[in-house]
């Protein structure tokens, strides 16, 4: 097989194969600095491995070339390495969480574990020093820890047991390197030994010791380790201290000392240095430490040091990785007089091997022991990366993180260019302008920073008239104008001038545009001119539109506001292409909806059905055209919270013209596109990662493709499909329009024909269950009414059987009918009666519905209620006379109680099924 055939350094000499999907991860820039780097690779060789969201990465630094594991859904939070570098296994928390093991040397994933600890995941991990075995401490509030024989097809842990609360959180364990039947795991305040036995119980058997203060301060625990002589463990703390525990306390009567490990007591605490200690480790005859100084040392078996290592440009050490092999040979060492002991020649050993060392700030270095060289190999953010801008005419990309690192690569050869620190903020929002001279960068501070877009030094003054930290920030085409947006709903615009000879930026004007957070801000190009067009979107629902032609010095003009939304939350926009005589704009809203608005009048042209892939569209860009056979064929590129994604346009509710990955599980922060749209970049925000996306075309043609022409992908969507009950139902629905259309008492013969009129559109909807606002309806009738003037110059009065079902499939709600936005209306509306549930009262509901939102007249609400209830107006030998409005009073007050709760609105009252 492909894992028994695999040899090291074997994994980049795979030929890689044409992949079926549409992106594929080709580079990540940037790792999770809070978990441990391992070194793969010995002698010259820096094969690194480290984790990045929910990717493992086995970047060969010397080569510039990347592998990635992938796997899991959730981002990983732990990982640890076979002794022989071989096996890594990696575990998450969240849902569905996972424990993967991998084989290093082919790539392949070798077993899964599914459910080890449902409820929250995995926080630590550890291997034995055979390799055979795993064990898992639970993220959750009340921790369980468990043993794995990985090596066995099995399910279920070999034991387990469940921790006390009073243990405090586990969150780092280790095994006992010379028996695998012993691990230790500690908190920031506890110390558990652990020896674990299969009996008929499954359970571990656990030692509880408190922290002993020794008549002086302990300090938080952070690592713990076996001692190489077998008798002793060894506890680092943050006072600088070493905490040795002993299964043997001088202390204590022999008779009355317990076995190993209930008997591990601790017998001292050495003060090894005032710094705290991070990283504790016993290699062979040495113990090693790291600190928040950045050194490291080694000590002997009594702590005595032995070597320290340090640099003026290292950090809290995070980790340390050893090299296996030594960098020359053992018989270049000395001979040694048989009188000296084995202990000694390891210790020289081990002193002499290179290492690799990671650091809490986020900077990987390679050690050389014989020179003490520190040589960065990665350097990267270690604050959320929320920012991501690709030149427009060239390979480069830019990136900004929180802590103020901005950093510009050349994606094409993987090569760092440059990069400035900005120490006073971090940096929010980023845009190269469409020459690609300058580079724009927005702060946490409001502060915004025109660079030069190769050195990044400043082109002119910063400027600083935001109130807020800066979310968006654009060029104009012509780059005359520059447009931000911040966190306290302002839009302030730029303009380029000159002065004294050269060329600066000044504020133009701004303006508080919305009163809820703006989503985007979008340049374009006006339709009878080369004047720049400027427009805001923001979840207030409106939709602004500048002149910036008309605006003069500390005065914005506004020309439209405009309503895009009813009651989603529009969430981004972009300019749709230019694929029929008319001009669009598309957006896109919490409820998986896009929407196509005229570029002039805003009115809403056409609702579509969008991705649906757990959550909503968050960003939307327009790839960049790459095939000039077919100038005319576009792609949308987007991000939702988790996933990156790719649509063929043009839009039109299929779902097999789009195909979205997991890129961010924590959360996706910004999205950027090649200038030539064969890569696309994502932020992954708290994750600290960019992952560069290699864009594969034809395999998302070949999707579509695959997922059927014409009508076929639509009756898919339909309950049962096209051969199912409800398209039968819809079809009955749609004849008996016509029926109703004709009269239903005529005599005359029929005509029956495969449309009806735009008018009973509305009536066909409700009748299968899809319950439109007055809005809607109109933009569903203009929607059809309009497909046809523009090419024809004709309205449309009727619809067939087969635009219907699209018109259905696009406007019914994404994700079908829910209670939650009922029970978001009951919160706001209602009030808490006696039993403690939100209910609105009889009268007020009846108000409300007359007074708000969509009004509805006296008439309209009675005739509604009474037909709702059951009881046809004017209905001969009803027990209350609905003909005039005091039946239909009468009859809604014995219906209705007099305090209305959600399940009775939706039960008895609207007659819709819910969930018991």
């Amino acid at each position: 097989s492909l894992v028994w055939a695999a040899k090291p350094g074997m994994l980049f000499q795979k030929e890689k194969e044409s992949s079926p999907h549409c992106l594929n991860l080709s580079w990540v820039f940037g790792y999770n600095s809070s978990l441990a780097v391992h070194s793969l690779m010995d002698g010259e060789d820096r094969v690194l491995l480290y984790v990045s969201s929910h990717t493992v990465v086995i970047h060969d630094v010397l080569r510039n070339r990347q592998y990635h594991l992938q796997g899991h859904a959730n981002v990983i939070s732990c990982l640890c390495v076979s002794e022989d570098k071989r096996w890594v296994v990696t575990a998450d928390r969240g849902p569905n969480a996972l424990i993967i093991v991998w084989d290093s040397f082919s790539g392949v994933p070798v077993h899964t574990i599914f459910g080890s600890h449902p409820e929250d995941g995995v926080c630590a991990i550890a291997i034995s020093q055979d390799a055979k075995y795993l064990v898992t401490i639970s993220a959750g509030t009340v921790q369980r820890v468990c043993v794995w024989r990985w090596t066995l097809p099995t399910e279920k842990p070999l034991c387990s047991t469940e921790l006390r609360p009073e243990f405090g959180y586990q969150d780092y364990v280790v095994f006992n390197p010379q028996d695998p039947r012993e691990f230790v795991s500690n908190s920031k305040t506890q110390v558990i030994f652990y020896l674990w036995v299969i009996s008929t119980q499954d359970e571990l058997v656990a030692s509880l010791l408190s922290p002993q203060t020794f008549r002086s301060v302990v300090g938080h625990f952070s690592q713990s380790a076996f001692h190489f002589n077998n008798c002793q463990a060894l506890t680092g703390t943050s006072a600088g201290k070493v905490v040795v525990w002993d299964a043997v306390d001088p202390r204590t009567d022999p008779k009355e000392q317990q076995a190993r490990p209930l008997g591990m007591t601790p017998t001292k605490m050495v003060s090894v240095q005032k710094e705290s200690l991070t990283v504790l480790q016993v290699l062979d005859s040495c113990i090693v430490t790291g600190d928040v100084k950045g050194h490291i040392k080694f000590y002997d078996g009594e702590l005595l040091l032995l070597s320290l290592y340090s640099h003026s440009k290292v950090g809290p050490i995070r980790s340390l990785s050893f090299s296996t092999t030594l960098p020359y040979p053992p018989d270049a060492f000395p001979a040694r007089s048989p009188s000296e002991s084995d202990s000694s020649n390891s210790v020289s050993l081990t002193l002499n091997r290179n290492f690799i060392l990671s650091t809490s700030d986020a900077t990987v270095f390679h050690v050389a022991t014989d020179s003490a060289d520190f040589v960065k190999v990665l350097e990267e953010a270690k604050k959320a990366v929320s920012a991501i801008a690709c030149h427009p005419q060239q390979t480069l990309v830019a990136v900004g993180s929180h802590c103020g690192l901005l950093k510009v690569w050349d994606y094409r050869h993987t090569k760092y260019l440059a990069s400035r620190i900005f120490p006073e903020a971090g940096i929010q929002c980023l845009s190269y302008d469409p020459e690609g001279y300058f580079l724009a960068a927005g702060f946490t501070d409001g502060s915004v920073h025109i660079l030069d877009a190769i050195s990044l030094q400043s082109s002119c003054k910063e400027l600083r008239f935001s109130q807020g930290p800066v979310t968006h920030i654009s060029f104009s085409h012509n780059s005359q104008y520059l447009a931000t947006a911040d966190e306290k709903y302002s839009v302030i615009v730029y303009r380029k001038v000159l002065q004294n000879g050269r060329r600066c930026w000044e504020r133009l004007a701004g303006l508080d545009s919305h009163s809820k957070p703006i989503r985007s801000i979008l340049f374009g190009v006006q339709a009878d001119s080369n004047e720049p067009r400027l427009l805001s979107l923001g979840e207030d629902r409106q939709l602004v539109e500048y002149d910036l032609s008309s605006s003069i010095k500390d005065h914005l003009v506004v020309t439209h506001r405009d309503w895009v939304e009813q009651s989603a939350v529009p969430l981004c926009l972009a300019w749709y292409p230019q694929l029929s005589t008319e001009s669009f704009i598309l957006t896109a809203n919490n409820c998986y909806k896009m929407k196509l608005l005229h570029a002039a009048t805003k009115m809403c042209r056409k609702t579509l059905l969008g991705p649906t892939y757990g959550s909503p569209l968050e960003k939307i860009q327009i790839l960049p055209t790459t095939s000039p056979a077919d100038p005319k064929q576009h792609y949308l590129v987007y991000i939702t919270k988790d996933k990156v994604g790719l649509q063929i346009l043009p839009v039109d509710g299929n779902p097999h013209k789009s195909s979205a990955f997991i890129c961010h599980p924590d959360g996706a922060s910004d999205l950027a596109s090649s200038y030539d749209g064969r890569h696309i970049f994502t932020a992954g925000g708290s994750d600290c990662t960019v992952m560069k996306w290699k864009v594969n075309l034809s395999a998302l043609d070949a999707a579509a493709f695959l997922g059927g022409e014409d009508m076929i992908p639509f009756y898919n969507l339909l309950d049962g499909g096209r051969e199912g009950e409800f398209f039968r139902e819809l079809e009955d629905y749609f004849y008996y329009a016509q029926l109703c259309r004709q009269g239903m008492n005529t005599l005359k013969s029929r005509q029956v024909s495969t449309h009806i009129p735009l008018e009973e559109i509305p009536s066909v909807m409700r009748a299968i269950g899809f319950y439109p606002s007055e809005e809607e309806i109109e933009e569903m009738i203009n929607e059809v009414k309009f497909s046809k003037y523009v090419d024809a110059g004709e309205q449309v009065t009727e619809i067939n059987l087969a635009d219907f079902i699209k018109l259905y499939i696009n406007h019914q709600p994404a994700l079908g009918l829910s209670m939650k936005s009922l029970q978001r209306a009951f919160q706001v509306l209602g009030y808490d009666n006696e039993k403690g549930d939100k209910v609105i009262d009889r009268g007020d509901l009846l108000s409300l519905l007359q007074c708000r939102g969509e009004q509805m007249t006296e008439d309209e609400l009675a005739q509604c209620l009474t037909t709702l209830l059951g009881r046809r107006p004017g209905r001969q030998g009803s027990e209350s006379d609905t003909s005039d409005p005091s039946g239909a009073a009468a009859l809604i007050e014995e219906e209705i109680p007099a305090e209305v709760t959600e399940e009775i609105f939706a039960a008895d009252i609207l007659g819709l099924p819910i969930a018991a």
